[in-house]
């Protein structure tokens, strides 16, 4: 998750967490014992937060997992097979 927000290591590590969440709202089941599920943040660092600046990581953190979820779901409405392969996408199933 990228953002130009200024951020501490420990903000960061909040919004990747945070963002996290879309994960969840996305994909069932999510964080299985076989799958690889991460997010990382960092920062452009070319924007100061508005105080109160914890309020505000809460914030990016909220609209990061929304963004995150959304991508998954657009991910995955837009995929395509690979050629030659017979593994169906969602765009192939029926209606």
């Amino acid at each position: 998750m990228a953002t130009d927000a200024v951020l501490t290591p420990a903000q960061a590590k909040r919004l990747a967490v945070m963002a996290q969440d879309g994960l969840a709202r996305a994909i069932r089941p999510v964080h299985a014992p076989f799958d690889g599920d991460i997010v990382f943040a960092l920062s452009t660092g070319r924007r100061r937060l508005e105080a109160p600046a914890d309020l505000t990581v809460a914030r990016l953190g909220a609209l990061a997992a929304d963004t995150l979820a959304r991508a998954v779901a657009r991910g995955v409405h837009a995929a395509t097979a690979w050629a030659g392969s017979d593994v169906r996408c969602w765009r192939d199933l029926p209606a």
